[in-house]
């Protein structure tokens, strides 16, 4: 039992550690735009299916950026809600010139919904950089300037933010930070742009910049049609095109609310937790094991510790140390983007939920139609990691 317990500590100060070195890889974004020596033309791309709520605020936001030459294009995919009324009030008023509504074409055979919004508006793009960001998020007015001074210091084809989320809901407090925990735990950062490999790859769809030739080079998102969780995988196509990918803490420029909920969160993160591992079922169950044995086994010793009156080093003391390990992790990384930190003290519900929402997204693919989102089912891909 002692180096059963000795091994899950080990493993969470290893995992300390690698949270650690991320946070100190991933590069803020350049404080100013720089002297504007390069400045072409960006194309700001947004999806949007039943936005309604979000949308206005969303592309006020864009319209306002502080950058000499970007046109801004909204894809209306079919919305059952008001969202293309909105966009039309918005592009009827001054400020909305540079707006231009597209509505989207009928899903064909084989393409998943996000994906085809933004093929079109790729195809719709007259930028020599293609910006596609989520109808939830808000920029703040100097975000574009200073990802294009990035993009342009980094030499990279593709660039991504990491957001602040915004969270309004317990249910997205407790749950939408493990997006984070689990990136900035089991990735190394530093080698999604040092290295070539699609091994490494780190993107979230909600802000990501494209120079054209290298979007064009991997045809587009019809390299990713049938892909749940394209943000990755568009990642994955560029480094095997043999182009750079990097990555930036966007915290200070961009927002998004991804879900308001516990509906949405339940839903949203049933449609992307096996997708996002290739719907491969071994990295899936390893996930679930990982996360018994880490964040949930040692409440169990704990507890069994405290009803029998042993506070013997295996059952009480290591356990203790290691559930401190766990939190102060979660702690680091909720001070590091600006999540609130309260819902540190409930990790051990945040990671029983996972579990709970991992199970229903392997039943939902395998047993099921697929997730469901926004009324479009998402059958499985067959892509494998």
């Amino acid at each position: 039992m002692i180096f059963y317990q000795l091994f899950i500590l080990g493993s969470l100060l290893v995992f300390l550690g690698i949270v650690l070195k991320n946070l100190g890889d991933l590069p803020r974004l350049p404080a100013g735009p720089g002297d504007g020596a390069f400045a072409p033309k960006v194309s700001l791309l947004v999806p949007a299916r039943n936005e309604e709520l979000n949308i206005e605020a969303c592309v006020a936001s864009l319209l306002e950026q502080r950058y000499p030459d970007f046109e801004v294009i909204v894809l209306d995919d079919h919305s059952s809600d008001g969202t293309l009324d909105v966009l039309r009030r918005i592009a009827a008023t001054p400020s909305g010139a540079k707006l231009r509504i597209i509505e989207g074409r009928p899903l064909p055979a084989g393409w998943h919904g996000k994906a085809w919004a933004c093929q079109q508006l790729g195809e719709a793009a007259s930028g020599k950089l293609l910006l596609f960001t989520d109808a939830d998020t808000c920029h703040q007015s100097d975000a574009l300037p200073r990802a294009v001074e990035a993009m342009q210091r980094s030499g990279a084809g593709m660039l991504s933010l990491t957001p602040a989320q915004q969270m309004e809901s317990f249910w997205e407090k407790l749950i939408v930070p493990l997006v984070y925990h689990i990136l900035f735990s089991y990735l190394p950062i530093a080698m999604v742009s040092k290295s070539p490999s699609p091994a490494f790859c780190y993107a979230i769809g909600q802000f990501i910049l494209f120079r054209r030739e290298a979007y064009e080079r991997i045809g587009g998102h019809r390299s990713v049609c049938n892909n749940i969780v394209e943000d990755v995988w568009l990642c994955k196509a560029v480094k095997r095109s043999g182009g750079k990918v990097t990555a930036f803490d966007g915290t200070d420029a961009v927002s998004c609310r991804m879900y308001q909920g516990f509906g949405e969160v339940w839903q949203g993160f049933s449609k992307n937790l096996f997708a996002g591992l290739g719907n491969n079922v071994v990295g899936l169950f390893a996930l679930m094991a990982l996360v018994a044995l880490l964040y949930l086994a040692p409440y169990g010793f704990l507890a069994i510790s405290v009803l029998h009156g042993d506070r013997s080093l295996t059952l009480f003391w290591l356990p203790l140390v290691q559930i401190a390990v766990a939190l102060l992790i979660r702690l680091i990384i909720a001070a590091k983007f600006r999540q609130p930190l309260w819902p540190v003290a409930l990790h051990l519900f945040s990671q029983a939920m996972l579990l709970l929402i991992a199970a229903n997204s392997f039943r939902l693919s395998v047993f099921g139609k697929g997730p469901e989102w926004k009324g479009r089912n998402y059958p499985l891909s067959g892509q494998s990691l």
